[in-house]
């Protein structure tokens, strides 16, 4: 089971709701739902922003693990930077590092 699985299956006992309940929230099978929480399967992230919804949490709480409440701290920035560091162009960077620093662009 991997980390999103642990996650759906944990707000699933949370929730009280089972897993036949959850497909028929979200219009999946109950085998989608199955392969999701072992972690044989990765939803696609319309299927995932969907078991959110009938879970009471987010996308990136399922996916990453961060609360709710987190969205908008320093951490939730870091992840999100570190996600998509090695697509960022020189510039990009540049651009971010002279937000931190509070610079403006002339």
């Amino acid at each position: 089971m991997d980390n999103s699985g642990k996650r759906i299956k944990d707000l699933l006992k949370t929730n009280g709701i089972t897993q036949k309940d959850l497909a028929e929230r979200t219009g999946c099978t109950q085998a989608a739902i199955s392969h999701y929480i072992k972690g044989d399967r990765t939803p696609r992230a319309r299927v995932m922003t969907k078991i959110a919804s009938a879970l009471n949490t987010t996308s990136d709480y399922l996916i990453d693990g961060i609360p709710q409440d987190q969205k908008s701290e320093l951490g939730y920035a870091k992840k999100l930077i570190a996600r998509n560091a090695k697509n960022m162009t020189k510039k990009e960077k540049m651009d971010l590092i002279n937000i931190l620093l509070g610079e403006k662009d002339d």
